[in-house]
């Protein structure tokens, strides 16, 4: 590979960040004109039943021509999705280990369940 497409591939700038078995990958790279883009590279591991692994990774190219319009459509995205489902990540409660914490002020008596709604059962007539 020749020098300058050596130089090409270099990131100018780049963030990371850890998600679970994905990682997502914000790089600053240059085209040939010396002017900047962006790359969005999702990296998720995948786990073999021997043990061994790979990774599967998704890249898209983010052109500045494109830069303001992605960021309002990502904006108007993710502003619906938290406010039609809020913060909570409900695919959680699906994963086997899952143990929801309560952080709530609520006292023991409201997090327990009301007695009321058990049957009473006097030992004396069994």
């Amino acid at each position: 590979m020749r020098e300058h497409d050596m130089l090409e591939k270099e990131e100018i700038f780049s963030k990371v960040l850890r998600a679970g078995r994905r990682t997502y990958f914000f790089d600053v790279r240059a085209t040939k004109a010396d002017d900047y883009y962006i790359t969005i590279t999702e990296s998720k591991k995948f786990t073999e039943e021997d043990g061994s692994f790979h990774f599967k990774k998704h890249k898209i190219y983010l052109y500045k021509e494109d830069f303001a319009a992605f960021a309002e459509i990502l904006g108007d995205m993710t502003s619906y999705v938290l406010n039609h489902k809020g913060e909570e990540v409900i695919s959680e409660r699906h994963q086997k280990d899952f143990k929801k914490e309560y952080t709530s002020e609520k006292s023991d008596d409201e997090i327990l369940p009301q007695t009321s709604n058990f049957t009473d059962i006097d030992f004396d007539d069994i």
